[in-house]
């Protein structure tokens, strides 16, 4: 309608003027109902023109769409088993920080496993004690086994000088059995030193050894009992909280609630322009948003990512062939903005449906030195018809929540 009546002020009002005065013509005599098209066919045909020609200017050049919203992430709330709920720490709806607890599982099982890793802990401690007084004990039998040799040996080395003095002071089998004694001591210190080295080993790599799988069995027990208590992963609010103690939840097909983080959607809002406009969406681009949930208010966005990829383009592989016809809907360009100044999303609610203007700026290119009068002119007017979308813009914020309310009925 504006660009209808501002089109009319270049071709019909003039043509009329012209009839008028010019040639003289009266509306209601010359010119009547039944001659309007005939007296003003030029300027009716250029009206039409140029709204055409006006209208495609400003939606390609300042595009619009009503496909936009502020998405935001949810998270499922599941343990990374599976379990009966012994107990809920959390109600339906309610504000949680990370690390709280939202409800437990019933843990007997884990219970069990993880006292008898403990048990497993203590005794191989226990061990590493006896172990201790083994080395004691093999010190103390080295030093009554060297004691005893040594008696044995200054035994043996009298007689043999003994015998040497006078051959028959001393028989030849007294001699062998005190070799044997002297040899069979010897022995004797050979198996303290084993003992000995066998509580060194023991003490050294065997018990450490035993306690470093005691201990990690430990601990994955322990982690096998701490999933039973499930938390929350970040900040933000769990909303759908029915699981109650005795329900059954699963990681596949049973979770017990959503989580929903505290800056989910409260930051970013996502606007689908047509395809048509892919040459002239850019990075940067000044836009303004309205929104259903915050009415008859403009908030100033700037475009900071524009996907380079169509979702309707896409495709997993299967054992059927792409048919181009099953693509019914041609896709938009994704683009992401954010508001130009700090706050401008606050009160919008994350999921609320927006209407969405971008403008193209061709401001660098007019001040540039080598861009010709002529299409300075044109870049000026393509940027002076952005006024006019902006303007359709506030009337749409005007008029939304008369629409949704009366209207509707919503």
């Amino acid at each position: 309608m504006f660009e209808l009546m501002i089109c009319s002020l270049l071709t019909i009002v003039p043509d009329y003027l012209y009839r008028r005065y010019a040639q003289g013509k009266r509306f209601g005599k010359e010119i009547t109902f039944f001659s309007v098209w005939y007296e003003l066919r030029w300027g009716i045909t250029g009206c039409l023109m140029l709204t055409v020609s006006l209208i495609t200017m400003i939606f390609y050049f300042h595009p619009s769409t009503s496909s936009a919203t502020l998405y935001f992430r949810t998270i499922p709330i599941l343990p990374e088993g599976s379990g009966r709920v012994a107990e809920v720490k959390v109600g339906f709806s309610e504000a949680v920080k990370k690390g709280d607890v939202l409800f437990t599982l019933d843990a007997s099982s884990q219970k069990a496993a993880l006292e008898t890793a403990r048990r497993k802990v203590a005794e191989v401690d226990a061990g590493m004690e006896t172990a201790q007084a083994d080395l004691v004990k093999a010190d103390a039998q080295i030093g009554e086994a060297k004691a005893s040799y040594q008696q044995a040996k200054d035994e043996l080395d009298t007689k043999i000088e003994l015998q040497r003095r006078n051959a028959n002071v001393v028989a030849q089998r007294e001699i062998d059995k005190l070799q044997v004694l002297v040899d069979q001591r010897q022995a004797g210190i050979d198996a303290a030193t084993a003992a000995r080295r066998a509580a060194e080993l023991q003490i050294s790599a065997s018990l450490p050894a035993q306690k470093a799988s005691a201990v990690a069995a430990r601990d994955e027990a322990q982690v096998a009992f701490d999933k039973t208590f499930i938390r929350a992963g970040v900040d933000g609010r769990v909303e759908q909280f029915l699981v109650r103690p005795g329900d059954l939840v699963a990681q596949i097909m049973r979770p017990a609630g959503i989580l929903i983080p505290a800056e989910a959607g409260r930051t970013v809002l996502q606007a689908g322009f047509s395809q048509i406009e892919a040459q002239v969406m850019k990075t940067g681009m000044v836009a303004e948003a309205t929104c259903i949930s915050k009415p008859w208010v403009i908030i100033p966005m700037v475009i900071t990512t524009v996907q380079d990829y169509i979702a309707a383009g896409q495709f997993r592989a299967g054992e059927q062939l792409i048919d181009a016809q099953t693509a019914v809907r041609p896709g938009t360009i994704l683009v992401f903005l954010e508001p130009l100044y700090k706050g401008g999303l606050e009160g919008v609610t994350p999921g609320s449906s927006c209407i969405v203007n971008a403008y193209t700026s061709n401001h660098e290119e007019i001040s540039a030195k080598e861009t010709s009068t002529g299409r300075k002119i044109a870049l000026h007017v393509v940027d002076g018809v952005g006024l006019v979308h902006a303007l359709l813009l506030r009337i749409q914020a005007l008029l939304l929540p008369i629409q949704t309310l009366v209207f509707t009925g919503h």
